[in-house]
């Protein structure tokens, strides 16, 4: 078992960790108080290739490998996850063009999303089907050579940025003998007439990253404007967001190292009682189980990588990882917060920061209740 990064693996790492520090890092505080998309900034991430890694050089991509882009979103989360989640969020749009998209479709649509030119959204969510998205309401109906869309979607990450792009929505088409539904995902430009885009959303964490209401008025799409089958959307939808748990684990390592990095600083730099903060066991001991959780977070999410690019079944690595990282950040934030002391609490300090774009980690992607189920399901079924 070779736990080496190859060269082009370490070449995107370096790439990725200097953009960060370099480009995401002076501008992270502006974007946790403004609460601001930072086009600029992604448009750059764009033009190195840091947005377009796994998927094909012919449609703009790098044809790298997916734990190549799983270092690329660990990277820039160590400095700000708001912004390694766009990346997230428009992979999944990415995924949906690539692996369901007709070579027209993926000409239009896809090459301008790798690229940085534009940004992709995708819509599922809604507010009351959460995680449950065999509830889903929103509907498509084909009426001559358009499809009409009608309902809402909430939580919708990317959607209303100075350059969205491509909105993928997914909605009922019909339903099939057994009495369920049927879900297509359907290829809407943000400014088609009848997409009503609402103001930002104000979360607790993630504040550079543009999330958003959607609302979809006798919205009408041209008939080609469907991603692949009309009846399986939602089984497309399922594939590309087993992809995303486990970036979304690497996002959460990321936020973990950069509060072990931070951490680290400041103990050894502070002061109580007239010793140095790294002479009492109480720290040492927090750092020490940080440091495993992290190297433990990190492994099984590259292992879910590694699994698909080696197209084997990942779907449960990826649950495990998006479970276990995101919960080992969230700890690890709460512990940080702690040894920082007042100090940990006070805006101007990044892991007051991280401690709130820990607890959105818990949740986006599919809450870790579902990824328990996941996990569990695949364990009966083996």
């Amino acid at each position: 078992m070779d736990f080496k990064l190859s060269d082009e693996e370490l070449l995107i790492k370096k790439l990725a960790r200097d953009f960060a520090e370099k480009e995401v890092r002076p501008i992270a505080k502006d974007l946790s108080h403004n609460k601001g998309f930072p086009t600029k900034i992604y448009q750059k991430m764009g033009e190195l290739g840091l947005a377009g890694v796994p998927y094909p050089e012919e449609f703009g991509g790098g044809d790298g490998s997916w734990l190549a882009f799983t270092i690329v979103h660990e990277e820039i989360a160590r400095v700000d996850p708001s912004v390694a989640n766009s990346i997230m969020g428009n992979s999944s749009v990415c995924s949906l063009l690539s692996n369901f998209g007709t070579d027209k479709q993926k000409e239009r649509w896809l090459t301008p999303i790798l690229t940085g030119e534009k940004i992709g959204a995708i819509a599922l969510t809604e507010p009351n089907a959460g995680s449950d998205a065999n509830n889903l309401s929103t509907t498509a109906k084909l009426v001559g050579d358009e499809w009409v869309i009608n309902g809402s979607k909430t939580f919708i990450s990317n959607s209303g940025t100075d350059i969205t792009g491509p909105i993928v929505v997914a909605a009922v088409t019909g339903i099939d003998e057994n009495g369920k539904k049927e879900i297509g995902t359907f290829i809407v430009p943000r400014e088609t007439s009848g997409v009503l885009v609402g103001p930002l959303l104000q979360k607790i964490g993630f504040k550079g990253n543009d999330t958003r209401e959607l609302t979809f008025e006798n919205c009408r799409i041209p008939k080609d404007y469907l991603l692949g089958d009309k009846a399986k959307g939602y089984k497309q939808t399922l594939e590309t967001i087993s992809s995303g748990r486990f970036l979304i684990a690497a996002m959460a390592v990321g936020l973990a190292q950069g509060c072990l990095d931070l951490s680290l600083q400041y103990v050894k730099e502070r002061k109580a009682f007239g010793r140095n903060l790294t002479e009492f066991q109480n720290i040492q001991f927090k750092l020490a189980e940080i440091a495993t959780k992290i190297e433990i977070a990190r492994l099984i999410t590259y292992k879910a990588a590694v699994l698909k690019d080696n197209k084997e079944p990942f779907a449960m690595e990826a649950s495990m990882a998006k479970l276990f990282a995101t919960k080992s950040a969230m700890e690890i934030a709460h512990e940080s917060v702690q040894m920082h002391g007042g100090y940990g609490i006070m805006e101007e300090y990044d892991v007051s920061r991280f401690f709130g774009d820990a607890k959105v980690l818990e949740i986006v992607e599919g809450t870790n209740e579902i990824q328990k189920i996941i996990i569990s399901r695949k364990l009966i079924n083996k």
